[in-house]
């Protein structure tokens, strides 16, 4: 195969440095595997790290890696047994292939698999690329009402979720979400979902804040400006949140999370710390807190692609900046410096 025939993708090679260049991946697609032409990428907080740093904790980038996990398309061909997708489909994809013989995927937790391949993370390939073969059982029909742009945020949107399903709204709730970026947003947007009458969102940059006003029941806080203890104990009459999410992943707001959590209440780990963090056993315990933790997000993209189609949730004024795949290395250098009215950056491919 001469160079010229071999798909462009955007290569990582190393930290620092991004290369939109040919780059052969041999993929075959199985009978249970559908090929999928990429519309729409977006880029997440992990991909930046890896081109700035070349390594998340132990996941260390040792050669060459497309780059890239939010993903939408189309289908271009199915495998022999797949049933419930046709060429044509639109969809988006779950990046995380567990071994469905794995305990963990037996037990219907299969994002805690050890041995899932996750989109984008050392050494599995991403999907910023012209074609990827990808599992039926991960791919999704994308209402025909939500944009290709929409479908790959449902990536993002699933971490959101997760985290409200693990704390176990009920309608009438109040929930406090610290962090104001994508998964912060698209958390409290899902707490609404799940019934919450109104969720206090935290951060430092007034212009995410600003943004998330606009979205719903939503209070902002700016920590830099003021309380939120206090802000807190205003709309619940001192009594505290009915759960509380971590999302900043900043080491002193998730030491006190159990500050604004009411008696009985729910906290919710889902932003990462670069370093351990001290952790309130009283604070927690005389609160009797429930403690739950997210790591990606397990069988919800159903129900994100359900809420989208229905109007439920809107992620559209998310999506504040686009760049042409041919500007995938300028998209990639603009969200390493991403000024505060931006909230995710997409390439579209198509």
């Amino acid at each position: 195969m001469s160079g010229s025939e071999i798909p462009m993708a955007l290569v990582l090679e190393r930290a620092g440095e991004l290369s939109l260049r040919p780059f052969e991946i041999d993929e075959e697609l199985g009978p249970n595997d559908v090929r999928i032409v990429i519309h729409t990428v977006g880029i997440c907080g992990s991909d930046v790290h890896y081109y700035q740093h070349g390594r998340i904790g132990p996941f260390v980038v040792e050669e060459p890696m497309v780059l890239g996990h939010e993903a939408s398309g189309v289908v271009a061909e199915v495998g022999s047994r797949v049933q419930h997708l046709g060429v044509g489909d639109r969809v988006c994809m779950e990046p995380g292939i567990p071994d469905p013989e794995s305990r963990a995927a037996r037990l219907g937790m299969y994002n805690l698999d050890p041995k899932v391949r996750f989109w984008a993370t050392p050494p599995v390939h991403g999907c910023l690329r012209p074609s990827v073969v990808h599992p039926a059982a991960y791919t999704f029909k994308v209402p025909d009402n939500v944009s290709f742009a929409e479908g790959a945020m449902v990536e993002p949107l699933a971490v959101g979720l997760h985290a409200a399903n693990k704390a176990g709204l009920r309608a009438g709730d109040l929930a406090v979400v610290i962090g104001a970026g994508p998964i912060g947003i698209v958390t409290a947007l899902s707490a609404i979902a799940a019934g919450a009458s109104r969720v206090i969102i935290s951060d430092v940059q007034q212009e995410k804040l600003d943004l998330a006003e606009t979205l719903g029941p939503i209070t902002a806080v700016n920590v830099a400006e003021v309380s939120l203890a206090e802000e807190v104990n205003r709309l619940s009459d001192a009594w505290g949140a009915d759960a509380v999410f971590e999302a900043s992943g900043n080491e002193r707001a998730a030491a006190s999370v159990f500050d604004y959590l009411r008696p009985g209440g729910c906290v919710v780990y889902i932003g990462m710390p670069a370093g351990p963090i001290p952790y309130d056993v009283i604070g927690a315990s005389v609160k009797e807190a429930r403690v739950e933790h997210v790591f990606r997000y397990a069988n919800v993209y159903p129900q994100a692609l359900s809420l989208l189609g229905s109007g439920r949730i809107d992620v559209k004024p998310l999506i504040t900046d686009r760049f042409t795949f041919a500007e995938s290395v300028e998209a990639f250098d603009y969200a390493v410096g991403m000024p505060a009215s931006s909230v995710k950056v997409q390439i579209s491919l198509q």
